[in-house]
Parts: structure tokens; sequence; C-alpha cells
């Protein structure tokens, strides 16, 4: 990949159209950060009810890959950006063409591909941990091996604890790797982990970078649960895992914004995975900070320079699942305590417009910020007991 200075686009200004490939929490997101600037937004999803979809101005309910409607896009749009990595690279390829799309094509292609993700990031010199290829199941190594236990991973389309599976010899990884039905995955040595935490950031067109807060998350069944900001380890920490952030842009080209998880390890950071969009761990940003994610992705896209990424309050942010609004026993939808969990001042509630709740859904997340780090953990803590959340 090239890594010579990206040529400068003109500054695209309000009320131009911008498009959002993805309909989902992040594309509705964008789509209320553009409203709020002025900006017009037209959304590609196949889903005619998609939550992003129902609030832009315009609605394309399309595949990705649609002639047709990737020519209304082209036709009509100034600058094209994407919600989620699983957006055909060859779309952005296409829509480059005629019109400004950031990220690039390349870099998303990369991020889809976990075999092309854990090589890139090793080979540009950053922390990764041990790793074996599997494209078939002689691949798989032995028991003897120092990557048991380890947890397989399939190469795409895996994401909230999907297509992975623990194991702890070559037996079970065979037999997860044919339930994943031999698709090609990457071997990934299980580690003692002191903390999970991640870097979201902003790249411009000039290589500016504007970094928000290290996170500090813990998951659920593999699905983001909470997530404390600033995250709770040393500053050296801290700032190491921003650089490393950093560095991992440059290295791409990157121009958008970008999500970097990391596994910290007797004090070493390694990169776990990389995502070309705003973060589930970077949602805090919208109470808890001056320019919020998407303003970022906002202000990218239209060539704009880039926003003030600071901390004004201590955050911690708790996804809500679909699984608050099944009944214990008859295992029917109902409300869940909205009024509990609004009762706390300091609480900030997004539901992203959702219509079915499901099991390990994401339906929507709390932020609550404030002063005091332990008290605001504490609301939290509290309110999520109080939205049956982890039960």
């Amino acid at each position: 990949m090239s890594h010579l200075p990206i040529q400068q686009e003109p500054i695209i200004l309000p009320p131009a159209m911008l498009g959002m490939l993805g309909g989902g929490q992040l594309g509705r997101f964008f789509v209320i950060a553009a409203h709020e600037m002025g900006y017009q937004v037209t959304v590609l999803d196949p889903d005619k009810n998609s939550p992003a979809g129902k609030i832009a101005d315009v609605h394309i309910c399309a595949n990705y890959d649609d002639a047709d409607a990737l020519q209304q896009i082209s036709n009509t749009c100034a600058a094209v950006t994407t919600e989620f990595e699983n957006v055909p690279a060859s779309t952005l390829k296409k829509l480059a063409e005629s019109v400004i799309v950031r990220p690039s094509a390349e870099s998303v292609a990369i991020a889809q591909n976990r075999v092309m993700e854990k090589n890139f990031i090793k080979e540009a010199g950053l922390p990764v941990a041990p790793f074996a290829v599997i494209n078939e199941a002689s691949d798989l190594p032995d028991d003897a091996s120092t990557l048991y236990p380890a947890i397989l991973k399939v190469a795409r389309f895996g994401y909230d604890g999907k297509g992975q599976a623990r194991v702890k010899n070559q037996a079970e990884a065979r037999l997860a790797f044919a339930e994943f039905k031999q698709e090609i995955c990457v071997l990934e040595q299980m580690l003692p982990l002191d903390l999970e935490v991640s870097v979201v950031l902003a790249r411009d067109t000039h290589g500016h970078i504007a970094a928000f807060a290290t996170a500090e998350n813990s998951h659920l069944n593999g699905i983001l649960d909470i997530s404390i900001a600033p995250a709770r380890c040393s500053e050296v920490v801290k700032a190491n895992a921003r650089e490393l952030a950093k560095k991992l842009a440059d290295k791409l080209n990157y121009v958008g914004v970008l999500g970097v998880e990391f596994f910290l390890v007797k004090n070493q950071l390694l990169v776990n995975e990389i995502a070309p969009r705003p973060h589930n761990s970077g949602h805090y940003t919208i109470d808890a900070c001056v320019t919020n994610q998407f303003e970022q992705q906002v202000r990218v896209l239209a060539g704009l320079p880039l926003g003030d990424a600071s901390l004004h309050s201590n955050a911690v942010m708790v996804n809500v699942l679909g699984d608050s609004w099944l009944a214990r026993e008859e295992n029917v939808a109902l409300e869940p305590a909205w009024d509990k969990a609004c009762s706390h001042p300091n609480l900030k509630l997004h539901l992203y417009g959702k219509a079915e709740p499901r099991k390990g859904r994401k339906m929507g997340h709390f932020t609550v910020i404030g002063k005091e780090a332990k008290s605001v953990l504490n609301t939290a803590l509290v309110a999520r007991s109080e939205l049956h959340i982890g039960e």
C-alpha cells in the first residue's frame, strides 16, 4: 500500500449530501451528527426498517453491490463513508471512481479479513498475540504447540463473539474448524489478560490525528458490556495505547475514524483488532467529549479540520441488549424499567430505534458522566442492574 501524502480534496460544506453505507446504529449516529451540522444524508441499506435509514433524508433500500443504487449515490452524494467493515471493498472501490470515499477500500479490505489484519499489524512492527493462519485442517498445530489454549476465529464476518471458539487442543480445534465449515481461520493464543482497552481516533487527509481517551472495556458473552473512560490503568499504558493506535493509522495511510482494540498482558499492549469506523467503545464520546466520534467522522469526510477530542467528564458506557426486554419466565418482550434508569440525573440514554428485541442484539446504550470516577461507575452499575443487564 502506498504511503505517499494523500491528495487534498476540496472542503465539502453544508447542505451537501453525504452518503452512508450501512443503516445500523453507527450509521444512525452519523446521520444525527451530519444533520446537526447542516448536511443531508443518503443511507444505503437493504433493511427497510434500518435505524439510520428511518431518519436519513434518502434511504436507498438495496444491496451494497446494486449497480443502480451505487449510480444514484455517485450522482447525488459529494462523499461517501461506511458504518461497518463488511460492506464489500469492491463497492467502495467502484464509488471511489466518481466520488470521495473515506476510508479507502484498501483500508477496509484489511479490516475485513483477520488474516490480512493480523499480518498487516505484525508487518507494521506492532505487537500482536501469537497466531497461526489455518487454511485447512492440516494446518492446525498438534497438542505440543504453545498456541493452546487458543481461540479459533473465522477470517471474515465474525463480530460480537460470532465465528469464534475456545479450544484447548487439536481435537477441539478440528471440531470447531469443521463447525465453521472449514473457512479460513486464525488460531490465536489465549493470554492471561490484565485488561482490555481501546483507542478511537480520527485521521484527516493531512495526516493530522485526534485520539480520544483510552477506554477500558469488559465483555459479556463476546459482546462489549461496559466501557470506562478514562481507563483505570497507568498513564503510561494509556499514552502507549494512543501512540500505537496512531502508528497503526499512519501505517494504513488511514483517513477516517478508526477503532483499535488492545490486550494488556503483564503491562505489555498487544493489538487485538481494528475497526475502520466509529466503535462501540467510543460511544462515551457522545456525552463526555468536546467532539464525539461521529462528528469527527463527518468532519473527516467533508474535509473539515478535526474537532477537539478532549474529555470533559468521566464516563461509563453500558450496552443495552435485547435481553433486557425479555421477561424471565414467559420469554415475551416487555419494555425495560426506563423510569428507573432515567431517574439518575447524570445518565444519558440512547435507544437505536430497532423494532424487534432479540437476545444478544444491541438495542441501545446509556452513558453516565460526572466529575468523580467512582461515583460515575457506581451509578452506572446500579442502572445496569435496574435494567437486568448481565442476569
